[in-house]
């Protein structure tokens, strides 16, 4: 794998000293300086990129990190030790950091191959995702600093999970804003984009060159689990179902039927090979599950993974997977008024939109946008019938989610219970202070 190395950031005396008191946020573990905070700067000595030190209204030393004057993030926060160099070995102790907290919290778990291995701030590491999907990983340098890294840290990536390919998504717009083109490719490769994973016990198709973001919604993985009580023998409505992550777990889990509505085509077909492929992994493992009670539960010779290496195990014998489905489709707000309009009615409607508040200005019509989902989801379930519903909107706070749900159910005259409040699955930890990574929530509610 070649990559080059030239035009590294660089560490300069440059000093960005803040306004008084806007060092507080900092100490308190945001990562970015915004320039609002910035009161001066010492010189213009420095690269975009290149790493300067950060002080407050009275000179003391807070951070240093990575400059850009072109974004309104003019600092992105690396390190609080003013001693600390900020070179190749920085990041493979981050890096190497990040992973050891994935493996200590998420074990040996044979059913899961998949998780995020970065999440940018929460890791310490400003701006930078990687996402692993089984022995594919996926990177995201999402601002101008860590983008200048990118090759010392794809050369760290290779050498940690040796990784049979590595895949660049940087087609992300916030990119501009830091003066970066978008782009995609591989980085390790190329390999086949469309990988297969294993998330709970069950095989998932991922494309990690034309799937969203980076290919699949791993911070949804224990909330895909979490639904397993609540579906066995129901009708299940999964609005906003994209690649099938809900659709298909509740059919494992023995939903007799689910209706699973998404308005992108190529989400849809893919969501249906997911659908497929799961089947086939069910009747697969029931065969081995009946083929072991005949042999007394001994395989038969020559079974196994070559190697000597054991075998990820098949789905569980356990689940069922034989629940009806249909796939439509259309624009999942007409679609759920269509419904109930014409009474339909589910035991469980499951609601994962898309991000409604990208930004402060677009809150007012995404409490709109939320409100009427979940208005017309609790029309069509009948009392103690289960609301799943999430947001990935940051802007939108839980207080805020919340009152909208009681608004949408004081208007159905309904009453709710909550039965869990939660958030982004242990892969992708927040961090007190960068609000940005307590962004996904949701919440199982019981409709009365």
């Amino acid at each position: 794998m070649k990559v080059s190395e030239t035009g590294l950031p660089r560490e300069r005396s440059t000093v960005v000293t803040l306004k008084p008191g806007r060092e507080r946020p900092l100490r308190a573990g945001r990562r970015w300086v915004y320039k609002t905070d910035v009161y001066t700067v010492s010189d213009s000595d420095y690269d975009p990129g290149d790493i300067v030190r950060v002080v407050d209204a009275r000179g003391r030393f807070v951070a240093k990190g990575y400059i850009n004057p072109r974004s309104m993030i003019f600092v992105r926060v690396l390190t609080e030790e003013a001693d600390e160099p900020i070179d190749e070995e920085f990041f493979r102790r981050r890096l190497w950091r990040a992973w050891d907290y994935r493996r200590r919290v998420l074990g040996t778990d044979a059913d899961t191959d998949s998780c995020r291995v970065v999440f940018a701030e929460a890791d310490l590491l400003p701006a930078l995702i990687v996402d692993k999907f089984a022995d594919i990983l996926v990177v995201q340098t999402l601002a101008l600093g860590i983008d200048r890294w990118q090759p010392v840290i794809v050369r760290l990536l290779d050498e940690l999970f040796a990784p049979r390919g590595i895949y660049e998504r940087n087609d992300v717009p916030v990119r501009e804003l830091e003066g970066l083109e978008q782009r995609t490719g591989y980085l390790k490769g190329p390999f086949d984009p469309r990988v297969e994973i294993r998330e709970n016990g069950l095989p998932f198709l991922v494309d990690v060159a034309r799937g969203h973001k980076t290919g699949h919604f791993l911070d949804q993985r224990e909330n895909r689990a979490a639904i397993r009580p609540y579906v066995r023998g129901a009708r299940v409505l999964d609005a906003f179902c994209h690649t099938g992550g809900f659709t298909c777990h509740a059919l494992a889990y023995g939903a007799r039927e689910v209706v699973a509505v998404d308005i992108n085509p190529d989400a849809l077909a893919l969501a249906r090979e997911n659908v497929e492929r799961l089947r086939r992994a069910l009747a697969d493992s029931s065969a081995v599950a009946a083929a072991g009670q005949a042999t007394g539960g001994q395989a038969a010779p020559g079974e196994g993974a070559p190697g000597g290496m054991a075998a990820p195990p098949p789905p569980s014998a356990a689940m069922r997977g034989d629940g009806r489905v249909s796939f439509h489709e259309a624009n999942a707000f007409d679609f759920l008024r269509a419904q109930a309009d014409a009474g339909e009615e589910y035991d469980v409607v499951i609601l994962d939109p898309p991000a409604f508040a990208k930004n402060k200005q677009a809150l007012e019509g995404a409490y709109r946008g939320y409100k009427e989902i979940n208005l017309r989801a609790m029309k069509m379930l009948p009392p103690g019938g289960i609301l799943i519903t999430c947001s990935c909107s940051y802007h939108m706070k839980p207080e805020l989610f919340e009152q909208m749900l009681a608004d949408a159910a004081w208007d159905t005259g309904r009453r709710l219970r909550l039965i869990e409040r939660r958030g982004a699955s242990r892969d992708h930890p927040a961090l007190f202070g960068a609000d940005e990574s307590q962004y996904l929530k949701c919440y199982i509610l019981e409709v009365l």
